[in-house]
């Protein structure tokens, strides 16, 4: 039987482990020990029980079984501060809290698929919720905890993202232990193509909708790149909804605000790029476009990120959103920020420079600022800064969990 999970697959035949493809040496103890777990997905494993299959009830120390624990979790790509895949409950045992599908249950689904495609019985729901001017907003629950919503942002789809290699090692961290809420923006992937308005006011006015929508009263709110602004504006209009914000990559000033020599020459230029290239995913201009977001993604990661690009958004609202972002600001708001804020930036972002990162950490009253050793705007999977940033993520929405109330 081969078990897939959290990119990853298990295979009892062959007795191995791949994760993203790749064959991953692991110990008899190590691969018994993933196998009773994914044979019991999100049921607890006592200690006793572990001892009584994967060292057939002998006396083994608390040492040695946690070396074996950790060595699970490095073989998955988790770890102990992660805890992504594998949970450990205080005094009680562990748990596998990714999501599992057995070679039997996938082609179960595609025979489903043929004749009943909402029959999946997918982990997540796909919803839409009507904005104030209209406009049908996407959105999709998955999960189960405390309530998180993630800002729409350039460029998503809620399908695709779901599948993909960038997106879903991220969604599957956020939902293992919390209620996840998450949107296509206006004039992008499952939301109306129209794009009737592109102000920051309009983004907000999305987010009220589809949290409403939800029934999402109070939440963490977590915002990448755009969603910055959006979440700001959003959580100095409504404090009462937020009870954290978290910002990656984010800024307060579009680059045709920060004052640079050079700004209304990159705008054109980026504008220029998008117009003749858009569509065309072997061209150069969608690999240089990609490289802005992520000069360190791999081949197949980078060729994700096109796929969705291109189903996400027109090169008309892919031009008319990339303007937008760049003359957002809300400078003049980020002192009225109340909600508990956490900054993290990569050092080498060169899309949204490290600098707006610290302008933002430092004009939210009590922000705290992270900033991590990688050239990514978006976090990718293979970047090993990645579990540092999902890491901080999730301690500072469980710290502030308790505001939800």
């Amino acid at each position: 039987m081969r078990y897939h999970f959290a990119n990853c697959v298990l295979d009892t035949e062959r007795h191995l482990v791949e994760r993203d493809g790749e064959t991953e040496a692991v110990e008899p103890q190590v691969f018994d020990l993933l196998q009773l777990l994914v044979e019991n997905p999100d049921m607890l494993i006592t200690k006793d029980r572990l001892i009584e299959k994967v060292w057939q009830g002998r006396i083994v120390s608390e040492a040695t079984i946690s070396a074996r624990i950790n060595a699970a979790r490095n073989a998955v790509g988790d770890t102990g501060k992660l805890q992504a895949v594998i949970k450990t409950v205080q005094r009680r045992g562990i748990k596998l809290v990714a999501p599992v599908e057995a070679d039997g249950d996938r082609a179960q689904a595609s025979t489903q698929f043929k004749s009943a495609p909402a029959s999946l019985g997918r982990s997540q729901t796909i919803s839409y919720a009507t904005s104030a001017d209209g406009t049908k907003i996407a959105y999709a629950i998955s999960g189960a905890g405390p309530k998180v919503m993630r800002a729409g942002h350039f460029l998503t789809h809620l399908e695709m993202d779901w599948d993909s290699p960038v997106w879903k090692p991220y969604l599957e961290a956020l939902g293992a232990s919390h209620m996840l809420l998450r949107y296509d923006q206006r004039g992008t992937g499952m939301s109306d193509a129209e794009l009737r308005n592109a102000s920051v006011d309009a983004y907000a006015q999305d987010l009220l909708c589809v949290a409403d929508e939800a029934g999402y009263d109070r939440f963490a709110l977590v915002a990448s790149s755009q969603g910055a602004p959006v979440s700001i504006k959003f959580a100095v209009e409504h404090p009462e909804r937020v009870s954290a914000l978290v910002i990656y990559g984010g800024f307060a000033q579009g680059s045709m605000h920060r004052g640079q020599a050079y700004s209304e020459q990159e705008h054109e230029a980026l504008a220029a790029m998008i117009r003749a290239g858009w569509g065309k995913p072997k061209s150069a201009f969608m690999s240089a476009f990609t490289s802005l977001f992520c000069p360190e993604a791999s081949s197949s990661e980078m060729e994700n990120l096109v796929a969705i690009q291109l189903e996400s958004a027109s090169p008309e609202n892919a031009v008319r959103i990339r303007d937008a972002i760049d003359n957002f600001d809300v400078t003049d708001i980020l002192e009225d920020v109340k909600a508990p804020t956490l900054v993290i930036h990569a050092k080498g972002d060169g899309l949204h420079p490290v600098s707006q990162g610290r302008l933002l950490a430092s004009s939210i009253p009590g922000a705290e600022f992270l900033q991590v050793n990688s050239n990514n705007h978006i976090y990718l999977p293979s970047d090993p800064a990645w579990q540092e940033i999902v890491a901080a993520q999730l301690e500072f929405i469980d710290r502030h969990a308790d505001d939800q109330g």
